[in-house]
């Protein structure tokens, strides 16, 4: 409805808005057809015209506003607040230092830096760290085994037994089990 009335304001001789589409369309050509309803259809053919071209000038403005914006695009100015880094840069007031606060700050800094110090060298410490990095292994190399006896059986990738003959195969896939310590 809203496009029937911009095309009827293109055309000043139409009265009120039409739609787009005739509601009645001949479907043979007869002797009835006559000289009105060609001039309406010229009206019509007039106003989708007209809407076209007003249509490709609104894309052309706007692609023409896009690119000025893209074109001549500048930082934001936030006024007095541009470049003010914020509340936190401000130092805030100097508070009174209370003498027992910070010896007992700096005793007990000391006391753990001294419990850090003991728990690094510990031998319980050391044991985990080991045992960790067995287990890292282990379980690096039982990935391993597990994607190689894959793609065996796929026939894919390093471990493929792809050119060998069945029986070959799969004691090729038997063996990998074995070394993985899957059963089968």
């Amino acid at each position: 409805m809203a496009s029937s009335l911009i095309w009827a304001s293109l055309d000043p001789s139409v009265s009120k808005p039409r739609s787009f589409f005739p509601s009645k369309v001949p479907s043979l050509p007869s002797k009835q057809f006559q000289q009105s309803e060609a001039v309406v259809g010229f009206r019509n053919n007039r106003v989708k015209e007209a809407a076209a071209a007003s249509i490709r000038k609104v894309q052309l403005v706007s692609f023409a506003a896009s690119a000025a914006l893209l074109l001549c695009s500048s930082p934001a100015n936030a006024g007095f607040f541009s470049g003010f880094s914020g509340i936190e840069s401000v130092p805030g007031p100097e508070l009174p230092q209370i003498d027992f606060l910070s010896r007992w700050n700096e005793e007990n800094q000391k006391k753990y830096a001294e419990a850090d110090a003991k728990f690094k060298e510990s031998p319980l410490l050391k044991k985990l760290l080991e045992q960790t990095r067995l287990n890292k292994e282990k379980n690096r190399q039982a990935t391993l085994d597990k994607y190689c006896i894959r793609g065996a059986e796929w026939g894919v990738g390093d471990c493929s037994a792809d050119g060998m003959s069945p029986q070959d195969r799969d004691n090729f896939i038997s063996m990998l089990k074995k070394k993985a310590g899957i059963e089968e």
